[in-house]
């Protein structure tokens, strides 16, 4: 699939749908407690994206995917699916929204400490989002994917943490899923240069042991195989002419 440019028409779009899949997020922080269930912030989530923002929660039904938001608590690394699993003090989970709204894609996600957490449940948090603005800052017109992931990757390895490879980020707009892929490892001077108009998520999943992942019998949930607590933040970001735009930035989340 060739990478997308996307028309000032279709731009605006997505940042209505950025701006609902941000605004998701913002909705579900109050609930995101001890006590709770993934299941229950699923469906608060569900009702808000259908009811409120009259908008199709992407995930839902995509490739077999059973619910309308992933949650990944502690160890999993992305997908998790929302299930009866209760949320205790001192988990970390991970929310990943997405949206379709007027056809166009919104897709973030960040990490929401349950209760207090312990030092390394805020580290590994804060340095996956270290990453991801990393990665972020350096988005314009010229700059190559792989100095991207190589900057991403170098800032997790020296916090002694890992960055997961077999998962990335991706071209968004009409699909949940186009082109480029956007590693968040790799060598500088390498990978697609980028042009004004692209659209794409960064979206790195940081390990504070080894890098290592598998995949549960669910055929979603991703894990550390070490059990290591991962972390993960997403935005998605348009391409400027002199920069980027992140179309899923929350009030008080600003760089």
């Amino acid at each position: 699939m060739p990478v997308t440019i996307k028309t000032p028409e279709e731009i605006e779009k997505m940042r209505v749908a950025g701006r609902l899949a941000a605004d998701v997020l913002i909705m579900i922080e109050e609930h995101v407690r001890p006590g709770v269930s993934t299941d229950e912030l699923d469906r608060i989530c569900h009702d808000y994206i259908v009811n409120v923002q009259q908008a199709i929660p992407a995930p839902l039904n995509y490739r077999g995917f059973p619910k309308s938001i992933c949650t990944s608590v502690n160890h999993q690394v992305c997908h998790g699916i929302p299930g009866e699993k209760i949320l205790r003090n001192g988990d970390i989970v991970n929310i990943d929204i997405t949206v379709i709204k007027d056809g166009f894609h919104g897709d973030t996600s960040k990490m929401f400490p349950v209760g207090t957490v312990k030092p390394a449940a805020e580290r590994v948090s804060r340095i996956a989002r270290e990453c991801m603005m990393i990665g972020i800052d350096m988005v314009k017109p010229g700059v190559q994917l792989g100095d991207i992931g190589f900057a991403i990757q170098n800032h997790a390895e020296a916090q002694h943490c890992s960055i997961v490879r077999e998962y990335c980020g991706h071209g968004i707009g009409r699909e949940f899923h186009e082109d480029p892929q956007v590693l968040h490892y790799g060598k500088p001077g390498t990978g697609l240069t980028l042009q004004e108009g692209m659209c794409f998520t960064i979206e790195p999943m940081v390990n504070i042991g080894k890098r290592q992942v598998k995949l549960l019998p669910d055929g979603w949930t991703v894990v550390t195989k070490d059990h290591s607590l991962s972390a993960q933040w997403e935005h998605t970001i348009l391409v400027t002419a002199d920069g980027h735009e992140i179309l899923t930035t929350r009030p008080g989340d600003e760089p």
